[in-house]
């Protein structure tokens, strides 16, 4: 008996497990289908800030700056890790990494996940620490 409750559970937690997956993907954000025009500011590890002015009819982030060889990285098992933006590589020795955001507000997708829509404001900074 003890062992049809562990997999009675098991089943419930699974369904759990897809009843998330498939509401977190049916609310996610929409791209804007069609031309848009997207910033990006990158500040660099000096301090150094760079605007760029992307026209695009790609609906991610990813598309948009691959479009322009803004970014560089290594796919992952959860998309494109960023490395290199505007020529400058994060350096892993340093703790280095390029932090994302948004109208200058925290940013919880990676690239390949950020669907664009005309008019936004992103950020690549250069961080240094975990």
């Amino acid at each position: 008996m003890n062992k049809k409750k562990q997999i009675l559970l098991v089943v419930v937690l699974a369904i759990l497990v897809i009843t998330v997956g498939i509401v977190w993907w049916m609310n996610r954000p929409a791209a804007t289908v069609g031309a848009k025009t997207v910033t990006v500011e990158v500040i660099h590890g000096d301090g150094a800030k760079k605007v760029f002015t992307l026209h695009t009819d790609a609906e991610t982030l990813r598309s948009a700056c691959d479009e322009e060889k803004l970014i560089q990285g290594e796919d992952g098992e959860y998309g494109l890790y960023v490395l290199t933006v505007d020529g400058e590589t994060a350096d892993d020795s340093q703790q280095q990494w390029w932090c994302i955001t948004k109208n200058g507000e925290e940013h919880f997708y990676g690239v390949d996940d950020t669907m664009i829509e005309n008019g936004d404001k992103y950020e690549f900074t250069l961080k240094t620490g975990w």
